[in-house]
């Protein structure tokens, strides 16, 4: 079985889909942060260095998001993109 066939199989059952669901935001982030610093060409290295950090703490940060062991702060968040020439943007959404 593929990881997505297994993937679809578990998000059938509605109690997998609802955890799932709520991880959203956590996961739209990571794909916003792998997305700037793959387009800024830099390695988490590379970040760490610019946050005055080292490697592994970039690693954790980034997988912090997707194991939901752990949320990094808005200050971290904001030295994330500063490094990468960004700015943080945090907003509000009404729900529907």
């Amino acid at each position: 079985m593929t990881h997505s066939e297994l993937r679809e199989k578990a998000l059938k059952r509605k109690k997998v889909k609802l955890e799932y669901d709520a991880l959203e935001p956590e996961f739209s982030l990571l794909r916003e942060l792998l997305k700037a610093r793959q387009k800024a060409g830099l390695s988490q290295a590379d970040i760490a260095e610019l946050m005055g950090t080292k490697a592994p703490a970039i690693t954790r940060l980034e997988s912090s998001l997707t194991n939901g062991k752990h949320s990094p702060s808005i200050a971290t968040l904001k030295k994330y993109a500063e490094a990468l020439g960004c700015h943080l943007q945090i907003k509000l959404v009404r729900n529907n």
